[in-house]
């Protein structure tokens, strides 16, 4: 087999964000990008010599031909064996499986999560370890450092695997095995749910809707709703994964995914809906004319999970990412288990996750997932409120409303504000920090700011410290804002601002969306200075 050393030269943007590297589609198509990353990656993790690699992605456009660059790279540095979903798809939540289960020692995801694709869209590399995980804050750092001084990079002369042909192949020296991306992830949600009830309930005239948007889902979810589970054809929608998602924004919000909102606001709406975004780990989850938020879907499941096969044991704790709504906090001191609050990111669950301290995690930007992977998980979360669904005979709204009745309830509403020059969003931040000792005893419409700081994690596992992971200001009344810098874009910057209202019970009067949180947007725009700073007069987006 013949390796090559192909001289180049470094970029200076490829530090990796919280998900990996994220960038234009052009960007990466740039002749030595990819190669230069991967290579970085190489460099960094010597283990992967003579190891095993899981690779796959979202099947967004480049991602073929980025898989025949990944092959020769892998085989150059002496990788033994690669592990491929077939046709190059592999949700995260998949791959995560499939790292742990065959014993990797790690993986690469192609994928941009839930930006929009296309050659004018977005493209992403990010690289998982061999728990399964998101590669921790100190590997990735030493990635880019890597890239910053990267001087060559080595690939094999070998041909590109035919990626729709299940089996192994060889590439020169190293094994590709292509493989079902399906299957081993659907017999691992067999063990966790019951799928009899959920076969009786899928054929017993309960009418879902399950959208995968044109992105990874779609196969997964025609494999396990249809072909194990007997639901009718039409109840997955957008189910074959297209490069540019068709055109469409793969988020599972009810901005992006309008279409879905509008139709179980129908008069003949059926039961429940449900979509996953461009990699298959975010789901949003709806009944009829009714949203679950994704703070309210995480305290649901935490409080039900012993109704559930693969949890009726017990949790041995939970965790939210810090923006998130606090309503699982109430729920862990129900079931006297801890509740961890992290950054941003879901690598920082990892740890907890690996130390059994954990089973349930979620954070605000639609994402849920527990201890059968260390990837937040779409498909997952659908699985499981189907199962809620199937042993409770309530509905979506039912089951949110008794929750909120037993367990008091957080209105949430999250605001966007996209701001093309990404140092006047930076300067809100800047500002709330300079001010963080002054704001207490400030009044607000609701109440008096108690304290303000700026929130910083130390893990409790490996005491490693994070700090300045987002801008936190707590009101005498209960009420929270906190705002932090979106690290999930690939142009300009976006700032998001939580707004987090706690409720006593479920209170009629008040509307069963994030609207609940009143003027607490208002509030939020005005201490951040948000109009002076940035130009914006109102968000860019509410979620």
């Amino acid at each position: 087999m013949n390796v090559t050393s192909i001289a180049t030269r470094p970029f200076d943007d490829q530090r990796p964000g919280t998900a990996g590297l994220r960038k234009k589609t052009r960007v990466f198509t740039q002749p030595g990008y990819l190669e230069n990353f991967l290579q970085a990656v190489f460099d960094t993790v010597p283990d992967l010599r003579g190891g095993t690699l899981v690779a796959g992605g979202d099947g967004r456009y480049f991602n073929r031909e980025a898989l025949a660059t990944l092959v020769g790279l892998a085989a150059g540095n002496g990788v033994r064996r690669l592990i491929i979903g077939q046709g190059g798809i592999l949700s995260t939540p998949a791959a995560s499986h499939l790292i742990r289960s065959r014993r990797a020692d790690g993986g690469f995801l192609l994928t941009a999560s839930h930006n929009p694709g296309g050659p004018d869209g977005d493209f992403g590399v990010k690289f998982n370890v061999a728990s399964g995980g998101q590669a921790p804050e100190s590997l990735t750092e030493a990635v880019y450092q890597a890239s910053s001084a990267l001087g060559r990079y080595l690939i094999a002369d070998v041909s590109p695997p035919d990626l729709d042909r299940i089996g192994e192949q060889a590439a020169g020296e190293m094994i590709v095995e292509v493989v079902d991306p399906v299957g081993d992830y659907a017999a691992l949600m067999e063990r966790l749910f019951d799928f009899d009830r959920l076969r009786d309930l899928l054929t017993g005239g309960f009418r879902f809707r399950f959208d995968a948007l044109h992105a990874v889902t779609g196969p997964y979810a025609r494999d396990i709703f249809v072909n194990r589970l007997g639901a009718p054809e039409d109840s997955v929608l957008n189910g074959v994964p297209l490069p540019d998602f068709g055109g469409g924004h793969p988020d599972p919000n009810p901005v992006d995914a309008k279409h879905l909102v509008a139709l179980m606001a129908a008069p003949d709406a059926p039961e429940f809906a449900a979509a996953s975004d461009g990699d298959g780990d975010r789901n949003m989850i709806l009944g009829r004319s009714f949203a679950v938020s994704p703070g309210d879907s995480l305290a649901v499941l935490a409080a039900q999970a012993h109704r559930v096969p693969g949890y009726a044991d017990g949790l041995a704790g939970v965790a939210r990412s810090m923006p998130t709504s606090r309503a699982v906090d109430a729920v862990a001191a129900r079931l006297g288990i801890p509740c961890f609050e992290t950054p941003t990111g879901w690598r920082f669950f990892c740890n907890l996750l690996e130390d059994g301290r954990i089973d349930l995690c979620g954070e605000e930007s639609y994402g849920t997932s527990s201890s059968h992977a260390r990837e937040k998980d779409g498909l997952w979360a659908v699985l499981f409120w189907l199962n809620l669904i199937a042993v409770s005979g309530r509905s979506v709204e039912e089951l949110v409303r008794a929750h909120w009745t037993d367990f008091g309830r957080n209105a949430f509403r999250r605001h966007d504000y996209f701001v093309p020059e990404a140092a006047r969003a930076a300067a809100v931040m800047e500002q709330l920090t300079g001010r963080l000792d002054s704001l207490p005893g400030s009044q607000g419409s609701g109440g008096v700011i108690d304290r303000a700081e700026s929130f910083s994690y130390e893990d409790p596992v490996d005491g490693s410290v994070s700090a300045n992971q987002g801008i936190r200001v707590f009101f005498d009344n209960g009420d929270r804002i906190v705002y932090r810098l979106s690290g999930t874009g690939t142009s300009g910057a976006t700032l998001r601002v939580y707004l987090d209202r706690p409720v006593r019970g479920d209170d009629p009067s008040l509307p069963a969306d994030g609207a609940a949180v009143g003027d607490l947007g208002g509030q939020a725009h005005e201490l951040g200075d948000i109009t002076r700073l940035t130009g914006l007069k109102e968000p860019t987006g509410v979620i």
